[in-house]
């Protein structure tokens, strides 16, 4: 591990993704990986494989860098058996690396893992053509302080791939600080164990599979008029209450606890992303904003 200091949240948040890390029973199963590795093609290159084997080219092996790796989940369901023709460095704050390289072993897949703080990887590891970074950024102390960071990573006309939190329903908004400040003070196990009621009441409203219709936009809760199912709207505007029919509940409370236990947790405007990404000197390919949040591929 490279001597950085890190705040004290980011030290509470890597702590929370090392426990959550370390729980592959709670991510590795068939219907959680097909749900994954689906939404990531989906938000980064429209579901088209052909847009990302265009974006990695034939003319030469890529060099990639997964920052913020966690145990390696997103870049092995995105890229996937790709990695074995190109060069792969992994890169996380937390012990998460050691899962990472674990999970690479068992699937034959060459990489390179590093114990490091994104913002301050130790010299000699790129430049690189592609930088990755899903779901990572917001975690950290500061999104725009990050990508100016990983965009120094990268060769001239490089391309950074990253997934931002977005801002979301004021009530929605309120609850989720509310709930995180909640089980701060708690151990991870701790705060895993308090998060299963919450994970249990999105089950049952899913369970309900009840649509209403809101008959007129509500402003000031964030709400457009017209039909939705009960729990998205639930966990959209108030309280963030995971469900897929498919998913344990250690599955679902797993993805509660991804979201409720880190300090780090920023949300953004798709208008302040854009704006970080052109002080770093980015140009913006592909802008997918989603209510959960905002997918960018940008070129040096």
């Amino acid at each position: 591990m490279t001597g950085e200091t890190r705040s004290a949240n980011q030290q509470q948040t890597e702590d929370a993704f090392a426990f959550k890390w370390r729980k592959r029973d709670t991510y590795e199963s068939a219907e959680v990986q097909a749900e994954w590795g689906r939404w990531l093609l989906t938000k980064y290159f429209g579901g088209d494989e052909a847009e990302l084997d265009r974006l990695l080219g034939t003319d030469a092996p890529k060099k990639i860098l997964d920052a913020g790796c966690g145990s390696g989940g997103s870049g092995l369901l995105l890229f996937g058996d790709r990695l074995k023709v190109h060069e792969y460095v992994g890169v996380d704050i937390s012990d998460a690396v050691y899962i990472a390289q674990e999970r690479f072993r068992e699937r034959g897949i060459p990489a390179v893992f590093v114990q490091s703080d994104i913002n301050m990887i130790p010299a000699g590891h790129g430049p690189f053509d592609l930088v990755f970074s899903e779901g990572v950024l917001h975690h950290t102390d500061s999104v725009e302080t990050a990508i100016l960071a990983l965009s120094k990573q990268l060769k001239p006309s490089g391309r950074l791939l990253f997934y931002v939190y977005s801002k979301k329903a004021p009530i929605r908004e309120f609850t989720d600080d509310h709930v995180r400040e909640a089980v701060a003070g708690m151990s991870n196990e701790a705060a895993w164990h308090a998060l299963m009621p919450l994970t249990k009441l999105g089950k049952a409203l899913g369970e309900l599979d009840i649509e209403i219709l809101v008959e007129e936009d509500i402003p000031f809760l964030g709400i457009a008029k017209g039909k939705y199912n009960l729990q998205r709207l639930f966990y959209y505007k108030f309280c963030k209450a995971y469900f897929r029919p498919e998913y344990s509940l250690d599955e679902m409370n797993h993805i509660n606890f991804d979201w409720y236990r880190p300090l780090n947790c920023h949300r953004h405007s798709p208008e302040e992303v854009v704006g970080f990404c052109e002080r770093a000197g980015l140009t913006l390919e592909r802008l997918h904003v989603e209510e959960s949040g905002i997918s960018v591929i940008a070129r040096k």
